[in-house]
């Protein structure tokens, strides 16, 4: 069976339930969330960049909640059941230190948010200070995660302008090794007894 791969980045997220769909991302400080239902043997998976924001003296998690808020409405539309879905997240990295604390803000929300929303997380891999590959298959829960040195474009400090120098970073995909432990503009018009793969991405609050 070819496989048919959809990589997402900040901001992006992408259903699907046929098996031979892959979801593949590359976190840093970002966490992705994948969730799926089991019984509808649909998923789908998010990449957070920014899931609490400050906001003068405090933190709000309005972008966390829209990104989670997106993806599993656009599950449950598919037909999948909110009762039914469990998830996996990743992410969170520091990796350059000192820099800040967003990596941690991102994998506290968003283990916050399914333990509030009552979704079974059944595996994480979050915090530390390197690069995370992910491979997700939506139909079945299954995750792979390949763990990297290579520095990720939003935890770099903001660069020296050189306005002639392009700053298109080029990341070519590598198969991923690790055991278990799914984004662009368009939107299937799929019906849930039919395979569908959904992409899209969350609008700037």
């Amino acid at each position: 069976m070819m496989e048919n791969r959809i990589h997402i980045t900040q901001g992006e997220f992408a259903i699907g339930n046929r098996p031979e769909i892959v979801i593949t991302t590359l976190l840093g400080s970002c966490v992705a969330c994948c969730i799926w239902d089991p019984k509808a043997g649909i998923g789908g998976m998010n990449h957070m960049l920014r899931a609490a924001q400050s906001v003068g003296s405090k933190y709000t998690n309005v972008a966390g909640i829209n990104s989670m808020e997106l993806l599993i409405n656009a599950l449950v539309k598919q037909g999948a059941r909110r009762d039914r879905l469990v998830a996996k997240a990743f992410g969170g990295a520091c990796m350059i230190s000192g820099l800040s604390d967003v990596g941690w803000r991102n994998a506290e929300f968003t283990m916050k948010y399914l333990a509030d929303e009552e979704i079974d997380c059944l595996g994480h891999s979050l915090g530390g200070k390197q690069a995370r590959n992910l491979r997700f298959w939506p139909a079945t829960g299954r995750v792979m995660q390949k763990m990297s040195t290579e520095r990720i474009k939003d935890d770099l400090p903001p660069p020296t302008p050189r306005p002639e120098q392009s700053q298109l970073e080029l990341f070519e995909d590598s198969d991923l090794t690790v055991p278990d432990r799914g984004v662009k503009s368009e939107v299937s018009r799929a019906v849930p007894s039919e395979p569908c793969l959904d992409i899209g991405r969350q609008r700037d609050s």
